[in-house]
């Protein structure tokens, strides 16, 4: 994969834009809510998220999007060696897309990289732990803005 686009099949990975921040905020505002119905509802809408996305995360961040016929299916986002965001469209799930984002920001990170994940996203942490993440700090939400009990994961690269 390269930041030049990546194909397999009709997707491609590729380093999002300015012009991709309205879609990435749909993915991340669905996702959370069909992932993670335990957290309070958004504070933020749409248009909101949207700006956040541009003038906070891409010009942080390495921001990588899955992307088939023009439609933005995810995102991964990557600050130093912090796994800020991996969100997917809900539709898009277990189809590999999460992996391929995965690899590309891991691959853009060879020593390793660290993430942090709600105790309660079961799904999420048995993702990361089957790409090789272990768990190596525990909190109790004092740490986030959803005040509830996260955990901190780390990949040591290759």
């Amino acid at each position: 994969m390269s930041d030049d686009g990546a194909r397999d099949g009709a997707t491609t990975i590729r380093l999002a834009t300015v012009a991709d921040a309205p879609q990435i905020a749909r993915v991340h505002l669905d996702s959370r809510a069909a992932t993670m119905p335990y957290l309070p509802p958004p504070a933020h809408d749409h248009a909101q998220v949207t700006q956040w996305i541009e003038h906070a995360v891409l010009p942080a961040c390495r921001v990588w999007v899955a992307e088939r016929d023009a439609e933005i299916l995810g995102y991964a986002a990557v600050e130093g060696d912090m796994l800020d965001h991996l969100y997917l469209r809900p539709d898009t799930r277990r189809q590999g897309l999460g992996t391929r984002l995965l690899t590309e920001a891991r691959r853009h990170s060879p020593t390793g990289l660290s993430l942090h994940v709600f105790q309660q996203n079961t799904e999420a942490r048995a993702f990361y732990a089957h790409h090789g993440f272990q768990v190596i700090d525990v909190g109790d939400g004092r740490g986030n803005m959803e005040g509830l009990p996260d955990m901190t994961l780390r990949w040591t690269g290759r």
